[in-house]
């Protein structure tokens, strides 16, 4: 880490990457996609870079063309034998972080993952009306088939009640 004369520090961070499925990238980018889970890459970045900074330098790095908004970072703590991990807000400095945890990356560590979103928020409104469309035809289908199921078991129910009850 380096201090600048104008008090800003520079350094690298390290950043794990703990992605689920491989990010889009763009095509013919001739970059590897950091889709390995645990691949560890490193950022050079300054103290005034906040977290939303540091995705979007992770994902320019490796010309991922999915929205910063669908990723978070977390930063790992390791306390005695117990690990904390910690989604980090976008106005966090996660070089300051570093800085004030000391250069040991087993105390502090960073992690970049999918943000906790529903799978639902991907869709526009348009879209989404058409599945509640979809789903209430389902829906009416379905109560459909059970009315004409009550109705023909109603019916055997009665004929057999006919057939015990008649007089001989």
């Amino acid at each position: 880490m380096t201090l600048n004369s104008n008090g800003i520090y520079t350094g690298f961070i390290k950043v794990q990457m703990e992605l689920c499925k491989p990010p889009q990238t763009s095509p013919n980018s001739g970059k590897l996609s950091p889709s390995s889970n645990g691949c560890m890459n490193t950022l050079h970045i300054s103290s005034t870079n906040t977290v939303g900074e540091v995705i979007e330098a992770l994902l320019k790095k490796f010309l991922v063309t999915e929205s910063p908004a669908k990723f978070a970072l977390y930063k790992r703590c390791h306390r005695e034998d117990q690990v904390y991990a910690c989604k980090l807000s976008d106005r966090e400095h996660p070089l300051y972080l570093r800085l004030v945890a000391g250069p040991r990356t087993d105390t502090l560590s960073f992690v970049l993952r999918e943000h906790e979103i529903g799978e639902w928020e991907a869709f526009s409104l348009p879209e989404l009306q058409n599945f509640l469309r979809i789903l209430d035809k389902e829906e009416d289908e379905q109560l459909q088939n059970l009315k004409r199921r009550y109705t023909a078991y109603r019916q055997k129910l009665e004929e057999a009640l006919r057939e015990v009850w008649k007089p001989d």
